[in-house]
């Protein structure tokens, strides 16, 4: 029934009533816009990192400042690259969530059609071929 109400409304009005009903769900969008709106914020992170290594190798004006900057941007890179695989996993499991419950949906909307499909006509059963011992 929903799917005959979509197609007399337009695309705005199909957005909006999806907003309105639950008859599709929407959180695989949301969660990827999340997923890139933590992308930017490990990269801000990233970013800072950068920051604070020139901000560290211009402090010092010796070459001891220079032995700190590496260490911290490397250790900085190391560390935003293990964000980005974390907010990555975190974010795949709960689009395999949504996906599970989507595909559940559908086996229960087929459990249902034939439940209230008529029964069809029992069909003989052919035998199964004799088994042979060794």
């Amino acid at each position: 029934m929903a799917s005959k109400t979509r197609s007399k409304r337009g695309a705005g009005a199909s957005v909006f009533w999806d907003l309105l009903t639950f008859d599709r769900l929407m959180t695989n969008t949301v969660i990827h816009l999340i997923y890139w709106a933590g992308l930017g914020v490990i990269a801000l992170g990233a970013f800072g990192t950068i920051g604070a290594a020139v901000g560290v190798a211009l402090r010092e004006e010796s070459v001891m400042g220079l032995m700190l900057a590496i260490p911290v941007l490397v250790a900085g890179f190391l560390v935003v690259g293990a964000l980005i695989l974390l907010w990555r996993s975190f974010c795949e499991f709960y689009v395999a969530i949504f996906r599970l419950s989507d595909d559940l949906h559908v086996l229960r909307q087929q459990a249902e059609a034939e439940r209230l499909a008529p029964p069809r006509p029992a069909q003989a059963a052919t035998p199964a071929p004799p088994r042979r011992e060794l």
